[in-house]
């Protein structure tokens, strides 16, 4: 196997509905940007309240992609 360098970022994502659908449009919008989506692993899961009733569900996550110096700075 080659030798491979691989970036991690983290990303917040938010819905209004649930966590599984915070995660994935986190992943659907760095895919958008970022080539060669390795792995997304959620650190913290949390809501954002006001007045005592939820607005949004937020993924706080670590995503990796395949690291290639000089391409998509």
């Amino acid at each position: 196997m080659a030798e491979s360098v691989y970036k991690i970022i983290e990303l917040v994502g938010t819905s209004t509905e649930s966590w599984e659908k915070a995660a994935a449009a986190a992943v659907r919008l760095a895919g958008k940007s970022l080539r060669d989506l390795r792995v997304a692993e959620v650190v913290s899961l949390d809501l954002h309240l006001e007045d005592g009733k939820i607005m949004a569900y937020r993924a706080k996550m670590k995503v990796s992609f395949k690291y290639e110096p000089g391409k998509g700075k």
